[in-house]
């Protein structure tokens, strides 16, 4: 589905990405680890034209590189951002309504369907989403993605500062997208989540892939724990 050869990507003179190599199929949840700074944002983000990709970046066969985000999101990328971007003078539901592609249409997710997952925003669709909790925007902004119906969505550190019970629904959530057949690039700190939930692992160091395969596979290489994950 999704094949990223030899991308490199700069911050003015900042070479960041040093020639990232990865792939993600259909289904599959694939997880990219590392430590701050190694470049795991950076990678989503040229892969989605906000940062100019030097390299290879092809979706279902199709050439990426050098299109507009726009265009990227129209070929069936959804990618959620570190950074809670709701729009919060508008409602949850009116945040959820943006991300149709077409108006009034949607696909696999529905409006019940999102509110069967997460009640929260069931009992406060009509509420400014600015006056949600941290937690509760970063449901809303995934859930947001999910309405533009993907079939491979980029999600980034979607854990980051949650309570332990919105990360336990963070990847039930991720658990639900996956069986309804959506891809996933999941940019995650926690070792545990991702180990649980992948179908497959890479590990970042210093803007390479230094490590890929299976949960397994890296649950058994103390080595690369211990030198690119562990504090």
């Amino acid at each position: 589905m999704l094949e990223v050869r030899d991308l490199h990507a700069y911050y003015g003179k900042s070479h960041i990405l040093h020639g990232v190599d990865l792939e993600v199929g259909d289904g599959e949840i694939v997880s990219l680890l590392g430590r701050n700074g190694v470049g795991r944002s950076t990678t989503c983000k040229a892969i989605m034209g906000l940062v100019e990709p030097q390299g290879s970046v092809r979706y279902r066969g199709k050439e990426l590189s050098g299109l507009r985000t726009d265009l990227i999101s129209r070929a069936g990328i959804g990618y959620v951002p570190e950074d809670r971007q709701v729009f919060p003078t508008l409602t949850v539901r009116q945040n959820l309504e943006l991300g149709l592609r077409r108006a009034g249409v949607t696909g696999r997710w529905s409006f019940d369907d999102i509110f069967a997952l997460f009640p929260n925003l069931r009992a406060r669709q009509n509420n400014a989403a600015g006056v949600l909790s941290g937690g509760e925007q970063q449901m809303l902004t995934m859930c947001r993605t999910l309405m533009g119906d993907p079939d491979l969505i980029l999600i980034d550190e979607p854990t980051e500062g949650l309570a332990p019970r919105l990360v336990e629904q963070v990847g039930e959530l991720l658990g639900e997208i996956s069986k309804r057949g959506i891809a996933i690039l999941l940019v995650e700190q926690k070792l545990t989540i991702a180990l649980k939930i992948s179908h497959r692992l890479y590990v970042m160091g210093h803007g390479r892939i230094v490590f890929g395969g299976t949960p397994a596979e890296l649950d058994a290489n103390a080595d690369i724990r211990r030198e690119w994950l562990e504090v």
